[in-house]
């Protein structure tokens, strides 16, 4: 398809989709102003996370860190605790490296140019057009997976989605339709292909304001966009994770500070599928004397590109020692930022 024929179908989606927005956009705490700082982080969290399991994330990062001088200046301990559970820890790395940027760089207030936006750490295309557009009102389009879906389907276009030039076309084509209310219009296209255009269900057709000149309403074929680029099976990786308690206490250490979950909390680990009398020596080389065993559970947790297999061994050794930290009950639930791969480990033992 080509630009003229996106340019005349595009052109049509401002008159449609605003007043659907003003009646029918969700009550989001990210929406109740439009502070730069606010947009930004709402943004950086929404980012392959759903929208009920970043509302609670949302609040409790503000009220620890209200300002960016706040967020620059924050201990990264608590960073990872007020992340933990989100996943994608490098989201709130960055979003300290950007803090520390516009601290520096802008006397603390957030720059409005998309350029600028665009060059802070952890920012891409997308949330510098989400930012720009949302926070000061410029037509700088926000493309992410749900814009392309209502694209797709609009154009019934068959070209992948995540081909990156099919993104840029999509992306300079709606710059040129982009409306006054450039905030309001980038927030509807969002909520369209949250809701009625969403993922992984039949879209609704019927209550959709661009029914009538979307191709694929208009062809009942709308169900069958997007297209995407076959995935790669994911690698599998198999571990034997240990819960060593002793006296209340639990072993912790920290993982590498690149890489995977880099500078978090984790329960000592080792690669391959242990028995239990490997896992026992095992613990021995790690300079503990097993007491008991008391249980085992499989657990997985999926990468994007990996799949962790693991095994999880509770046992209690007679001395907390070691090259571990050694929290207790109360410390891991206000100072250890598990990621999910381990937390589901802990919350064994918090469900007992």
């Amino acid at each position: 398809m080509g630009k003229s024929e996106y340019f005349d179908l595009f052109s049509e989606l401002p008159a449609a989709i605003l007043p659907w927005y003003e009646e029918n956009k969700r009550d989001l705490p990210w929406r109740r102003d439009r502070a730069p700082y606010h947009v930004w982080l709402s943004e950086i969290m929404l980012q392959q996370t759903r929208v009920e399991a970043v509302k609670g994330y949302y609040a409790r990062f503000l009220e620890k860190l209200p300002t960016i001088s706040a967020l620059a200046e924050a201990d990264d301990d608590l960073l990872h605790k007020l992340w933990e559970g989100l996943g994608y820890y490098s989201r709130v790395r960055n979003l300290k490296k950007a803090a520390q940027v516009i601290q520096e760089r802008y006397g603390g207030v957030f720059p409005g140019e998309y350029e600028q936006v665009l060059a802070l750490p952890g920012v891409g295309e997308y949330t510098a057009g989400a930012v720009c557009s949302i926070a000061f009102n410029r037509p700088t389009p926000a493309v992410d997976g749900n814009v392309l879906r209502v694209v797709s389907r609009l154009t019934a276009d068959d070209t992948p989605i995540d081909n990156p030039a099919y993104k840029r076309r999509v992306r300079d084509a709606l710059a040129e339709i982009y409306p006054p209310e450039a905030g309001a219009f980038t927030q509807a296209l969002m909520e369209l292909g949250a809701t009625l255009c969403g993922p992984n269900w039949k879209p609704r057709c019927e209550e959709c304001p661009c029914k009538a000149f979307c191709r694929g309403a208009l062809a009942g074929t709308a169900e069958q966009f997007p297209v995407k680029t076959a995935k790669k099976a994911r690698r599998v990786e198999e571990k034997t994770v240990f819960i060593l308690s002793c006296d209340g206490s639990y072993a912790l250490e920290k993982r590498p500070a690149k890489g995977l979950l880099a500078g978090l909390w984790q329960f000592p680990n080792c690669e391959g599928k242990l028995s239990l009398d490997e896992a026992l020596a095992e613990v021995e080389r790690m300079g503990l004397r097993p007491r008991e065993v008391y249980r085992q559970v499989e657990r997985k947790h999926i990468f994007t590109h990996i799949q962790w297999e693991m095994n999880g061994i509770y046992l209690e050794v007679d001395a907390p020692a070691g090259e571990f930290a050694w929290f207790t009950a109360a410390r891991i639930r206000s100072e250890a930022a598990l990621p999910t791969a381990f937390r589901q480990f802990w919350e064994e033992i918090e469900n007992v």
